[in-house]
C-alpha cells in the first residue's frame, strides 16, 4: 500500500497507509487529538520501528490505542479485501478493532499487546526481504536464460510442482517476459525504501545482510533511471548496461 491516504475505518477506527513515515506523524497529529478516548489507531504503512515508537507516543498523548499493524499483500489483495494483516496493540481494544481488521484482511497474526516495540513491524521487514529477494531472482532468471539461450518456460517446467515452485516466482517473472511492470503491484521506489529499512534494522543487530545490500542497490539504479514507479519487478533492468530495456 504506496499511496498517501487515511480512511476512517469505521467508529472510532482511523487507518493509516502511507508511503512515508513523516506524512503518518504529520496525519496523526492533526487527527489523534479529534479522536475520542479510548479509540484506535491502526497503523499499516511499513517504516522502521523506531518510525513506529514516535507514532505510538503521537497516540497515547491524544489518548488513542496504538495497533501496529502493517500488511503483507499489494494491489489486488488490497481491493479485494485478501490482505494478511499483522497486528500489536492491547488487548483491551481488540473488540474494537477485530471486524475492521476482518474487513481489510483475510486473516489477522497477532504479534503482542505492545505496539510501540513494533513486533509486526519487525516480522513485515521480515517479510519483505523474502519478498525483495524472489522478485529480484525472478528478474535474474528470466533475463540469464534468454541472454544464453534458455526458454524461460523450460526452467519452470524443471521446477513444476516440485518444493522450488514458487507461485510468487512464478507471478514476477512473468511480469518480466510481457514487460508488464505498470501498475505496479509493489513499486520500484516502495521496495527500495523498505529494502533500506531491513539493512537498517539488520546493521543495529550487528548483521551484514549482503543479499540486500545488492538488492538495495539495484532498485535504487533502477529508480534513479526513471522506473521508481513501475513494478519492483523491474529491478531486472539494472543488469543491463543501460537501465531503459523494456523487454
Amino acid at each position: 500500500m504506496s499511496q498517501l491516504t487515511v480512511a476512517v475505518l469505521g467508529t472510532g477506527i482511523m487507518g493509516s497507509a502511507m508511503a512515508r513515515n513523516i506524512a503518518v506523524a504529520e496525519v496523526m497529529r492533526e487527527t489523534a487529538p479529534a479522536m475520542r478516548p479510548g479509540a484506535a489507531w491502526l497503523q499499516m504503512t511499513t517504516v522502521g520501528p523506531d518510525d513506529v515508537a514516535v507514532l505510538a507516543a503521537i497516540a497515547e498523548s491524544a489518548g488513542v490505542l496504538f495497533y501496529d499493524s502493517p500488511v503483507s499483500g499489494t494491489r489486488q489483495p488490497a481491493e479485494s479485501g485478501t490482505l494478511v494483516i499483522m497486528t500489536a496493540g492491547p488487548a483491551s481494544g481488540r473488540e474494537l478493532v477485530t471486524p475492521v481488521l476482518d474487513a481489510v484482511g483475510s486473516r489477522t497474526v497477532w504479534t503482542g499487546e505492545d505496539g510501540a516495540a513494533a513486533p509486526s513491524t519487525r516480522l513485515k521487514l521480515v517479510v519483505n526481504s523474502w519478498v525483495i529477494a524472489v522478485s529480484n531472482a525472478a528478474g535474474e532468471i528470466v533475463t540469464l536464460a534468454k541472454a544464453i539461450g534458455v526458454p524461460p518456460a523450460q526452467f519452470f517446467e524443471v521446477l513444476d510442482g516440485g518444493g522450488l515452485d514458487l507461485p510468487f516466482l512464478r507471478i514476477k517473472a512473468d511480469l518480466v517476459e510481457r514487460g508488464a511492470l505498470s501498475p505496479a503491484n509493489f513499486a520500484v521506489d516502495t521496495s527500495g525504501k523498505d529494502a533500506h529499512l531491513i539493512l537498517d534494522l539488520a546493521r543495529e543487530a550487528g548483521l551484514r545482510l549482503d543479499g540486500m545490500e545488492a538488492f538495495s542497490a539495484r532498485l535504487d539504479r533502477v529508480a534513479d533511471a526513471g522506473h521508481a514507479h513501475e513494478d519492483m519487478a523491474a529491478s531486472y533492468l539494472a543488469g543491463f548496461s543501460t537501465s531503459t530495456k523494456t523487454s
